[in-house]
């Protein structure tokens, strides 16, 4: 049986990465908050 866990960086990207969270308020909200990273 195969774990659970197939890492694939290009779908974590597409997911969590820096233009899935530009298309929504998330990258605006965590400037204001003052984060020091942004996105992954």
């Amino acid at each position: 049986m195969k774990r659970t866990y197939q890492p694939n960086n290009r779908k974590q990207a597409k997911k969590h990465g820096f233009f899935a969270r530009k298309e929504s308020n998330v990258l605006n909200r965590r400037r204001k908050k003052g984060r020091k990273q942004l996105c992954k």
